[in-house]
């Protein structure tokens, strides 16, 4: 019979609910299933570290999204924010779902066109566009949101030669009461910047007028920003029409939603306090109806949302693989995983689960990863049970960046698998080996042999 481990007696404090002058609710409570598979056979069968992505949770956080701005505005798109997320299989199940592809670069372009994506359902945005990624999008009547006025003459020099007519948008910064603005993309519109560019494309009459985009920053906690950006973009596409009687197709308001993740220095957790998709399409669908619109001139409404589409439907799992007593009297857990592969770590404090039932007893953790470098911090504390080297744990809200921003630094990247409807589990992406990382070097035939 196995000897039980020893606990020492303690007493706690019972917390109810939020915050309050004893402590917080502890993240203790185990998740051992994910869409209904044990996380232990997850990681048998295909290898620790792991991120698990539920389809399921893909699909219902589309329709959630889309009915929350559709009963409320008639002429509604999503266009998928492919740096989020572009593993293809991620962008085929909200292709699937109706969404466009919305991409910054020549790559991501390629990727969406590879996907089978029309290319007049592809929105080109970005800074640093080539002339080559802009002809693929002119010639697939791509739909280009311009940054600035050295691609807007570029765009004008390329329609010379090839005499087809792009559809384009500017991006617009503005005030909107968030502060530091972002104003290193797109055209001032305080200024009147953005403006010029309108006239500029339009008495050209060789580019096709058809948008105004604005994205006025990321993990927004703020929905009256969003109605002062619907409200300014507004003004410029009436003004068009005022002035030169042209009907914008679409007002595009990018992305920036939060999901439910918790911001590091935070009080509160997000879950409880990060605004709802609901809030965010009362003030922007409010503005865009108020905002003077003819009812049948009403502009196609696009969202290029990411993160709060795809966060909580992704987990990573690992291994502890080793454990020690801090100097402060704080424990520490070393897991297989670290900021290499989950960048975002940086700026959330994780939701961190173990992956069995524990004694009711925990303890302030400091949760480390395995690189050999200082910054390695999954977490600076968290109330985790007293865990052993083996022990699995399960970190939430992953989705997002973590398969896009990951380095290839020290460890190498693993499986990536996904968790369809009827709870088959399928490789998305293999993890990588020596000779994959390998396979772009070269080395001088004097460097090929060593003493």
């Amino acid at each position: 019979m196995k000897t039980a481990r020893y606990e020492r007696p303690f007493i706690k404090k019972l917390n109810v609910g939020l915050l309050n002058k004893f402590g917080v609710r502890t993240e203790s409570a185990a998740v051992t299933h994910i869409e209904g598979i044990a996380v232990e056979q997850l990681l048998q069968e295909f290898g620790s570290p792991l991120f698990v992505i539920s389809e399921q949770k893909i699909r219902l956080n589309y329709r959630n999204a889309l009915t929350s701005f559709k009963t409320r505005y008639p002429r509604v798109q999503f266009a998928w924010s492919y740096k989020t997320n572009y593993l293809n299989a991620v962008c085929n199940v909200f292709h699937q779902e109706g969404a466009w592809a919305e991409v910054v670069s020549g790559f991501e372009y390629q990727k969406a066109i590879s996907n089978r994506i029309p290319g007049n359902k592809i929105i080109f945005n970005g800074p640093a566009k080539s002339e080559t990624d802009l002809l693929a999008a002119i010639k697939n009547g791509s739909l280009i949101h311009i940054d600035h006025l050295d691609e807007l003459y570029t765009l004008l020099e390329l329609q010379k030669k090839i005499r087809i007519k792009p559809q384009v948008a500017i991006r617009v910064n503005m005030d909107t009461g968030i502060y530091p603005m972002w104003e290193r993309f797109g055209f001032n519109y305080e200024s009147g910047r953005a403006w010029d560019a309108i006239q500029k494309i339009i008495t050209s009459k060789k580019l096709d007028f058809v948008g105004l985009h604005c994205h006025i920053g990321t993990f927004m906690l703020s929905p009256k920003a969003y109605a002062v950006a619907a409200s300014k973009l507004s003004d410029l596409a009436l003004r068009a029409k005022k002035e030169f009687d042209k009907n914008i197709r679409y007002i595009d308001l990018g992305g920036g939603f939060p999901s439910v993740n918790t911001l590091k220095g935070a009080y509160l957790p997000g879950v409880d306090t990060n605004p709802s998709l609901d809030e965010f399409a009362d003030a922007i669908t409010t503005t865009l109806h108020k905002s003077g619109f003819k009812k049948d001139e009403l502009p196609l409404l696009i969202l290029e949302t990411g993160r709060a589409l795809i966060d909580d439907a992704a987990y990573l799992l690992g291994t502890v693989i080793a454990t020690r007593p801090l100097s402060d009297g704080r424990r520490a857990l070393i897991v297989d995983f670290g900021v290499n592969i989950l960048f975002t770590s940086f700026w959330y404090d994780h939701k961190i689960s173990p992956a069995k039932e524990y004694p009711i007893q925990t303890t302030d953790t400091v949760v480390y990863g395995p690189l050999c470098m200082s910054i390695d911090l999954i977490r600076e504390s968290v109330n985790m049970p007293f865990m052993e080297k083996g022990d699995r744990i399960v970190v939430h809200n992953v989705g997002a960046y973590n398969m896009t921003q990951w380095m290839q630094f020290i460890t190498l990247r693993p499986k990536v698998i996904m968790i369809d409807a009827r709870l088959k589990t399928h490789v998305v992406r293999h993890s990588e080996t020596l000779d994959y990382i390998s396979a772009l070097e070269q080395v001088p035939r004097h460097l090929k042999t060593t003493n």
